[in-house]
């Protein structure tokens, strides 16, 4: 008999992130992957032309649930996944990352008495005015099991009383992706395709809530952007919400007429094709900070703080404000590359490590035993 696992997936990142754990299992003896996409994110480019970048399969589900306020997308999930759930019952839920989705169906899983793994955990900001460290601290205390992606994220759940045996590090599963699909992404001309002229460039990508939806700070953030691309030519590829912005506060217009580059948003290999010829890039993005620290590429965080502080520590992440960011550009690209280094486990086998981790709990105890079992 297989062992059911409903891989969750909400947004690009989380298709990333599921992906190489859904080819792992399915390769696997004994494992029957479900993939199940609760459409938080829709917009085909940010979501549907990654299931064929990373060549998953149509989702086994699809929960429909759209935009609208965290607690519409929380109860929607909620509503949804509980009838897939007693329906289709699976052995185990993975939950991946740490947005609306992945608290919602953490939640059911608890609710329904099955085991429950968080992967990605043991991250945290101390920022709470970020929606994602509310999900991230509540989904890693209803979880059963809790995969992290570095030494940090061990060291937090055990400070928060998470008891040792729930925590398994397997290292960085976004780098399975990246090395899943490595062979496109390093055939795609991005420089050709986009007609970008000879030497250097920076990608830009902005879509928090705490960057663009104050006209204020926005603003700052445009004029600073138009400063870097001084130096550097920089391409934008806008997220829907930036778009959106960008187009009431009419900043768009001045990026454009200082030469920066906005275009639509890109599917994974497209994207990473252009990120693996950056000289820098500036973010916002808590996976982008990963995948650069992985490449050896100058990353400028635009936020006050990171989840990810070992993109800092040994990677290299920087973070900045509008005020700082084209010092801080300066400063990371005077970085001697010998200063650079991957952290350990970044290595494009973690969802090889949660599938033998899997494996391994089950044989200890029955999978009934799994669930709620603090």
């Amino acid at each position: 008999m297989q062992t059911k696992v409903h891989l969750i997936a909400a947004a690009r990142p989380n298709l990333m992130k599921v992906a190489p754990l859904w080819h792992a299992l399915a390769a696997a003896e004994g494992f029957a992957p479900v993939l199940v996409h609760t459409g938080q994110h829709y917009d085909r480019n940010m979501s549907g032309a990654i299931l064929e970048d990373l060549h998953l399969p149509a989702p086994d589900h699809h929960l429909g649930i759209g935009s609208g306020s965290h607690a519409e997308q929380t109860g929607g999930v909620m509503i949804a996944y509980e009838k897939v759930a007693v329906e289709h019952r699976p052995d185990w839920i993975v939950v991946v990352g740490d947005v609306n989705s992945t608290l919602a169906c953490a939640i059911v899983g608890a609710k329904l008495h099955i085991p429950t793994v968080h992967l990605e955990a043991g991250l945290r900001s101390r920022d709470r005015t970020m929606p994602e460290e509310i999900n991230r601290l509540a989904t890693d205390v209803l979880c059963d099991v809790l995969w992290t992606p570095s030494p940090d994220g061990d060291a937090n759940l055990l400070s928060e009383g998470i008891p040792a045996d729930r925590i398994t590090r397997v290292g960085n599963i976004m780098l399975d992706s990246f090395e899943l699909v490595r062979p496109k992404i390093e055939a795609a001309d991005m420089r050709g395709e986009l007609g970008l002229p000879d030497g250097p460039y920076g990608v830009v990508t902005l879509h928090r809530p705490s960057n663009v939806d104050d006209p204020a700070k926005l603003e700052a953030l445009a004029a600073a952007l138009r400063e870097v691309q001084q130096r550097l030519q920089l391409v934008f590829p806008v997220h829907p919400r930036t778009a959106a912005r960008l187009a009431e506060t009419g900043l768009r217009e001045g990026l454009e007429a200082a030469g920066i580059r906005l275009i639509d948003p890109l599917p994974y290999v497209r994207f990473m094709g252009l990120v693996v010829g950056a000289s820098a890039v500036v973010t916002d993005s808590g996976g982008v900070q990963e995948e650069t620290t992985y490449l050896g590429i100058p990353c400028l965080t635009l936020r006050e703080n990171t989840e990810r502080p070992i993109t800092i520590d040994e990677g290299t992440n920087r973070l900045a404000t509008a005020a700082t960011l084209v010092q801080r550009l300066d400063e990371a690209l005077a970085t001697p590359p010998a200063q650079r280094r991957r952290p350990d486990l970044w290595d494009g086998n973690a969802a090889r490590r949660c599938v033998d981790d899997l494996r391994r709990r089950m044989a200890q105890s029955p999978l009934n035993d799994q669930a709620r079992h603090r």
